[in-house]
């Protein structure tokens, strides 16, 4: 399966504003009226990495411009001022945008190594902010626009007493009923079907009220998901399914993607999935960054004129473009099914 990287990869890179000056990775991208839209996680410290969303626009999803001077949404809006919000993900129903969002009470202190994952501190924050372990669970929501650039929170999806991210949304309702992937962190063991950290789906009327989530998917090719998987990309409804891009993390960190294909009409059944990943760390830019190394995890994608364009973070660092005519990797998943 080839992928193409665009050769001005990275795409996006940290600079220009202060709260973007120190890194910009995993982002939401939505179009729009013709255009390509992306918001962007960003950082303007790693000691705490406090993170915001940006909003970006272009009209031929390579090159993009601020729409605004200002991140769209900061932790602060959402009532946590010391916190840091990640790894949106988006998709329009009617005329309204819906945000994937990760919420970290707050945030951590990372002091990068150069040759693993960064070491991690807990800052000293005041009146009592971070002193309490359920402070520094990652929560997940859902906020809403008409012009994504005003977005009001609209409910948690995730208890708040566990890890819990990775949420997506899928682009329309199925069976009258809005559908979301998830991947808690603490659903672990015998009760729960698997052993390591996997991919969950949960079914709502009205996208506040959440049914208990049933195993999608866990981890079965140890080489490369032996750590966990989870959820990447909102999915892209085809004629041969959902469209689903996943990321696996091996023994050591190394993060890969799959892809697997759901059923149009029931998405829990799994019509197809890769055993091999379709993506891994090959370049520079993907192997070296602040963060951690060997990194490439897509949380956008969409079609256009039938090609996938796939935007991806790296390295925790900045955001690079691959892409794919649809019907090729459609038709590579079916192939290479386990």
């Amino acid at each position: 399966m080839h992928i193409e990287r665009h050769p001005a990869n990275p795409i996006v890179v940290p600079g220009k504003y202060d709260w973007r000056k120190v890194t910009v990775f995993n982002p939401a991208v939505i179009i729009d009226n013709g255009k390509f839209y992306m918001i962007e996680r960003t950082a303007e410290s790693l000691t705490p990495c406090k993170n915001f969303l940006g909003l970006l626009e272009s009209e031929d999803g390579v090159h993009f411009r601020h729409v605004v001077e200002e991140p769209v949404v900061t932790p602060d809006m959402l009532g946590f001022p010391y916190g840091s919000v990640q790894d949106p993900r988006i998709v329009k129903i009617d005329d309204t945008f819906y945000l994937n969002y990760a919420l970290r009470p707050c945030a951590m202190s990372y002091y990068p190594t150069g040759a693993g994952i960064p070491e991690r501190s807990v800052p000293k924050y005041p009146d009592g902010w971070g002193e309490q372990p359920e402070h520094w669970l990652t929560r997940s929501g859902i906020m809403t626009s008409k012009d994504l650039i005003h977005w009001e929170y609209l409910a948690d999806t995730t208890p708040l007493d566990i890890n819990d991210r990775d949420n997506i949304l899928f682009p329309e309702k199925i069976g009258g009923k809005y559908v979301l992937l998830r991947r808690p962190e603490e659903y672990v063991g015998e009760k729960y079907g698997t052993e390591k950290a996997a991919m969950w789906i949960t079914y709502s009327d009205d996208l506040i009220n959440w049914e208990e989530p049933k195993l999608l998917a866990k981890a079965e090719n140890m080489d490369w998901e032996f750590k966990k998987i989870g959820g990447s990309t909102p999915p892209v409804k085809t004629d041969k399914g959902w469209l689903v891009l996943y990321h696996g993390v091996d023994e050591n960190t190394v993060y890969r993607v799959g892809a697997m294909l759901l059923d149009l009409e029931n998405p829990e059944i799994i019509i197809a999935r890769t055993r091999n990943f379709i993506m891994e760390p090959e370049t520079y830019y993907e192997k070296f960054g602040f963060q951690i190394p060997n990194v490439v995890f897509p949380t956008g994608n969409v079609v256009k004129d039938g090609l996938l364009y796939i935007y991806y973070g790296v390295t925790d660092t900045a955001i690079a473009l691959a892409t794919v005519p649809l019907d090729e990797l459609v038709e590579h998943v079916l192939n290479e099914n386990s």
